[in-house]
């Protein structure tokens, strides 16, 4: 019996020091999730704001595209989605065909350089044309010849492809508009760094059909926001549950 105490007295002991350790562990683990819900919230109205800007920028009376003078303060957070007007003289004889879905269906985004009197050449996205209108001759209408004048949203460019799959420039197969690797591959000039997604002004012969841009913001904060707060809740609900049943 003597021999037995120790074990006996040491018990008690032991166990009160492994429900601590439980405790601080639901305690640290229900200040994350309260911390994570907060960032979701700051998130979430960041976000909003966000939408705003872009909302008023669509909307808003269009201005010149910036010069090359102000490429290097573009910035997306300021810039993505500005309403703008330029004019120059179309290059479709550089034109690239971008893969794209859209809500006429499967197809190409026509993509035009378009050389300004200042002598750079700024990228237009004229719009959408369908599998069996790729060659120009398709749609010689929509060729607009001599001065030209676009108005449409500022985009910044996509760089690398699309998910999975990368752009080929020398097979002519691209699948985002990357605008250095298109100005590289059509070996034009000095070009800006964005491009521009024109209106839905109409072109002669009715193609490419402009004026498609999507403008949709994933906003799933406040979802994330209230699974933190609620995993932070259950948490110290079951931690209160446990201490008052005595079970840690």
């Amino acid at each position: 019996m003597a021999l037995n105490s120790p074990v006996a007295a040491d018990a008690p002991l032991s166990s009160r020091h492994s429900r601590m350790i439980f405790v601080c562990v639901m305690v640290i683990l229900a200040a994350m999730f309260m911390a994570l819900g907060t960032w979701q919230v700051q998130r979430l109205f960041w976000k909003n704001a966000l939408i705003e800007r872009v909302d008023a920028r669509v909307h808003a009376v269009a201005t010149p595209a910036p010069p090359e003078q102000g490429w290097t303060a573009l910035k997306a957070e300021n810039d993505e989605y500005r309403r703008v007007v330029i004019e120059g003289r179309f290059r479709h004889d550089a034109e690239t065909l971008v893969q794209a879905v859209t809500d006429l269906g499967a197809g190409f985004w026509v993509v035009t350089p378009l050389e300004t009197a200042d002598g750079t050449t700024v990228l237009i996205n004229r719009g959408f044309v369908a599998t069996d209108q790729r060659d120009p001759g398709t749609r010689a209408a929509g060729e607009i010849q001599g001065n030209a004048k676009v108005t449409g949203l500022l985009r910044m460019t996509e760089p690398g492809g699309a998910f999975l799959r990368s752009n080929d420039p020398q097979q002519e197969r691209w699948y985002s508009r990357d605008v250095a690797a298109i100005a590289a591959a059509k070996g034009l000039g000095t070009t800006a760094p964005y491009f521009i997604d024109a209106d839905a002004t109409a072109n002669p012969g009715g193609f490419p059909v402009g004026g498609l841009t999507v403008i949709r913001f994933r906003n799933s904060h406040l979802v994330y926001a209230l699974t933190w707060y609620g995993l932070a809740l259950m948490t110290s609900a079951a931690t209160i549950a446990l201490r008052r049943r005595r079970l840690i």
